[in-house]
């Protein structure tokens, strides 16, 4: 179900955004999934404690990684392009997910996950 919001929201932003544009329009839709959802903690550290549970995570965000990647192709994205954004909204929801389970206080998703996203964008500006 996650997989599918996520695809959805890329495949229906608006026409004028970049293809990171529209995988941050996917990564807000599935922060609305997490609203009020602090048990994550539990599903995660289970998770992190079974060899079996990671691999099979992996998997899953590798499904999500394609199912983004053919809605930007659908969008009109080509390659590499389409695959790179992809991958790189996989990573922004891994490590957007974890920031947001280890913060002390309560905060918003979808606030963590544009902070992630903006943390991209400055490790891949051009300087200088």
């Amino acid at each position: 179900m996650l997989q599918e919001r996520f695809a959805t929201a890329v495949a229906g932003a608006p026409e004028f955004l970049a293809p990171i544009d529209a995988i941050a329009t996917g990564l807000e839709a599935v922060s609305r999934e997490f609203a009020g959802r602090r048990e994550q903690r539990e599903r995660q550290a289970v998770i992190a404690a079974n060899a079996e549970l990671r691999e099979r995570e992996l998997t899953k965000y590798a499904a999500m990684s394609a199912a983004l990647a053919d809605a930007l192709h659908r969008r009109g994205v080509a390659e590499p392009s389409a695959t790179l954004a992809a991958e790189a909204g996989i990573a922004v929801f891994k490590v957007g997910f974890n920031l947001w389970l280890a913060a002390a206080e309560e905060r918003e998703m979808s606030q963590v996950m544009r902070e992630s996203l903006d943390e991209l964008k400055a490790v891949t500006a051009r300087h200088g």
